[in-house]
């Protein structure tokens, strides 16, 4: 982890907070960590900071903190994404979170088998466990909303419009005319299909809430690699200037 991600019930005071379990184990196994030693650390939703080690034990560890500045600005964008396959979903959860994404739509599709819906990787815990993942991975504290939907119809139909109010509305569909935007700054909602993609009627259905279908190229990808690539031809994700 790049970042120590810290929850509010961890604080025992504004500038001390208490570690244990997988963080802790963390800390003594892949840092190293000793009394006096420096971590960064984040607090979910707010700041960043750097922590020393005040007291350690086997069990617990007390940190010391010093809030130093602001967690990395989200991506506007709101992504709706046709539930992949469970052990993929992980990773797209994972890097999506690291790459910014602060709104996510899981929904269904012609193509997502039924069996994916009882993936225990959907529940709260398994979710939140790939969120802070991420997060850690960027050194990001902006906790994402992940949304559900099981039902396709009703939800393009009733709900995703008004979802994507205000932004620039964009299908990935492979075979489309128009090439996938680049270096955006406004705000985007994206729909990407499953593996084989959305069907004709749901493209269809989609582009009638006024999305605009877009490719990228002739390839065709998996969902894991078209979505880190999509991300960073519409936005300027690693700006080094």
């Amino acid at each position: 982890m790049n970042l120590l991600l810290l929850r509010p019930e961890q604080l025992t005071s504004d500038s001390r907070a208490r570690v244990q379990g997988r963080q802790l184990r963390h800390m003594l196994d892949v840092h190293g960590a000793g009394i006096g030693d420096s971590l960064r650390v984040g607090l979910v939703n707010d700041a960043i900071g750097s922590a020393v080690v005040a007291d350690l034990t086997d069990t617990e560890a007390s940190l010391e903190i010093t809030w130093q500045e602001d967690p990395p600005a989200p991506l506007p964008l709101t992504l709706v994404l046709a539930l992949p396959r469970p052990k993929m979903l992980r990773r797209i959860i994972q890097s999506g979170v690291a790459m910014g994404v602060k709104r996510l739509v899981i929904v269904n599709s012609y193509r997502v088998d039924k069996s994916y819906w009882q993936t225990p990787w959907l529940g709260d815990e398994a979710l939140a466990e790939q969120i802070t993942l991420g997060l850690e991975q960027a050194r990001d504290t902006l906790w994402p909303e992940i949304i559900q939907r099981k039902r396709f119809k009703p939800f393009v139909e009733d709900e995703l419009a008004a979802m994507t109010e205000g932004s620039r509305r964009l299908i990935a569909h492979p075979g489309s005319a128009t090439a996938c935007p680049q270096g955006l700054t406004e705000p985007v909602s994206l729909c990407i299909g499953p593996e084989g993609g959305f069907i004709p009627y749901e493209v269809n259905l989609i582009r009638e809430q006024g999305f605009e279908a877009v490719h990228l190229g002739p390839r065709i990808l998996r969902t894991e690699t078209a979505i880190p690539a999509i991300l960073g031809r519409l936005f300027d994700i690693i700006n080094l200037t």
